[in-house]
This record gives C-alpha cells, sequence and structure tokens, in this order.
C-alpha cells in the first residue's frame, strides 16, 4: 500500500463488509443472490445464490469475447471466476482497498485500474465491459462515451443490475438510475439491444433476507445500545439524540421500518441484465 494514499472511510466500511460476509457467510461477493423457486431465502443459501447470480452472468457473454473489463469489480471474486473461464480480464475499482485485494486475486497479466470508470485512461481495449450492479454509480453520459472508447468494434456492454421504476410512493431503497432516464440517454448512443432480462422476481428475496437480519440482528442490538446509554450515560444518550436526530430518524427509517424487503423492492425498482452491442 502506497503510504500517500488516505483509505477512505468508505473504503474502511466496504473492507469490514467483506470480512463479515467472508466469515460469517462463507462468500467474498458483494452482490445481490440470484435465487430460483427451489432455493430456500436463508443466510445458509446466499453464498449458493450469489454464485448462481455469476454463473448467470457468465451464461450471457455472447461467444466471440475473449477480453472483459470488468467495472466495479468488488473484491473480484467473479473477475476471477471470469479469468478462470479464459477471459483476458481487466477491472476498474474506485476503493483503494478492493483494488488491492482484486491485484493480488488476479496476479499481473490483469491490470486494475484504481479510479472512477468514467475517469480511467488506457490505450486498451475491450471485447465487452460489464458493469454488474456498478452501473447506478456511473453517470451514464460519461459511461457511454468511456465504452465508445474502450469497446473493440465489435465490442459488447452487458450490464446488471436495477433501476427505480418511478412507482408512487416512499421507498426506503436507495440506488439505481431511474429506468425513464436511462431510455432516453440510450437512444442517443451507438449500442443496439441484444437482451433485455427483468430478474427482478429472482434477485428482490435477497431483500427478504436482509429484512430477516435486520428485524432479528439490527434492530435488537440497536434498541440495546441506546437503552444502555440512557441507562448508564443518560446524559451523553440525550446529547446524543438531539445532535444526531435526523440521523437516527433515518437510520430507523431505512433499516428497521420494515421497508427492506422483496416486496417494495419489487415495486420500486426493476432488475435487469441487458446486453448491448456497438452498431
Amino acid at each position: 500500500m502506497n503510504k500517500s494514499q488516505k483509505i477512505r472511510s468508505k473504503d474502511v466500511g466496504l473492507e469490514i463488509g467483506l470480512i463479515i460476509e467472508k466469515h460469517l457467510f462463507n462468500t467474498e461477493h458483494l452482490h445481490y443472490g440470484y435465487w430460483p423457486d427451489n432455493l430456500p431465502v436463508t443466510l445458509t443459501n446466499l453464498p449458493q445464490a450469489q454464485q448462481k447470480y455469476c454463473d448467470f452472468l457468465l451464461s450471457h457473454i455472447p461467444p466471440g469475447v475473449k477480453s472483459i473489463l470488468d467495472v466495479g469489480c468488488g473484491a473480484g471474486k467473479f473477475t476471477w471466476q471470469l479469468k478462470n473461464a479464459g477471459f483476458q480480464v481487466d477491472a476498474v475499482s474506485p476503493s483503494m482497498v478492493f483494488s488491492e485485494i482484486v491485484q493480488t486475486r488476479l496476479g499481473p497479466q490483469s491490470e486494475v485500474f484504481q479510479c472512477k470508470f468514467e475517469d480511467m485512461n488506457t490505450d486498451k481495449k475491450y471485447d465487452l465491459i460489464l458493469f454488474s450492479e456498478s452501473f447506478q454509480y456511473v453517470n451514464m453520459e460519461k459511461g457511454f462515451i468511456q465504452c465508445k472508447k474502450l469497446l473493440n468494434n465489435p465490442g459488447f456492454i452487458l450490464i446488471c443490475d436495477f433501476f427505480k421504476t418511478g412507482a408512487p410512493g416512499e421507498c426506503v431503497m436507495g440506488g439505481g438510475h431511474k429506468w425513464e432516464v436511462f431510455q432516453k440517454i440510450l437512444k442517443e448512443q451507438p449500442f443496439h439491444n441484444i437482451k433485455d432480462l427483468d430478474i427482478t422476481a429472482q434477485t428482490a428475496p435477497t431483500l427478504d433476507m436482509v429484512d430477516h437480519v435486520l428485524k432479528n440482528v439490527g434492530k435488537p442490538v440497536w434498541e440495546l445500545v441506546i437503552r444502555y446509554l440512557e441507562n448508564k450515560h443518560r446524559i451523553v444518550a440525550k446529547f446524543l439524540k438531539w445532535k444526531f436526530k435526523k440521523k437516527i430518524a433515518r437510520i430507523n427509517r431505512k433499516y428497521f421500518s420494515g421497508g427492506l424487503n422483496a416486496e417494495n423492492f419489487s415495486i420500486f425498482k426493476s432488475y435487469r441484465l441487458m446486453l448491448y452491442k456497438t452498431t
């Protein structure tokens, strides 16, 4: 690690999340699971569901693709799977922590670009650019410009991510570009759609698992901490509740209101796998 570089607080949170998933749930994937009807939605089945997600992605890579750029590669577990499948793979990650993990995992044959996709600078060209739950973090206009720059001709864009449906009502779940806006911007791009699969029904159950953990673990722990502070440090607790009133309310609304579940996800989000080819 370059000592002159600073670790962002977000990087620390991501690494903690990776440690929890690796040692408690036996998985290093940081994405949704793909849940077929015959797979019960439980924590013990999460690694299997996440691997099914990876296999699903892999099965939709077009014949003839040899080189892939994995944008927002997380801890690089799927990137490594792509490499083992015979593809020449590079990756993009804005996280210093994850970039180092991925580079170690892939070895010197692969290059990991530590930057935002929009800021990536290279003379390399790729047959396919992959966005697996990372497209939502990319500026769409700038992202498509980069794709045109970095793709061979012909080349492909594979997006597997969720979008906002625009359904009325309050949604506590963040993330996702507006589907309507995405469609509008896409019409101006030199890519045509080959495949568009709605996999909301197969990915949404992940939220039921999250809701179960929050109700049975997160909320009791959260309430216990607050109760302890109120009993042992009344003045401190009173000050903290006043100082962070809005943040506490936001945490309660987002994580402990019961809104993080498959039913709401299916209303407010549309999870899709989409494959595009240069024209």
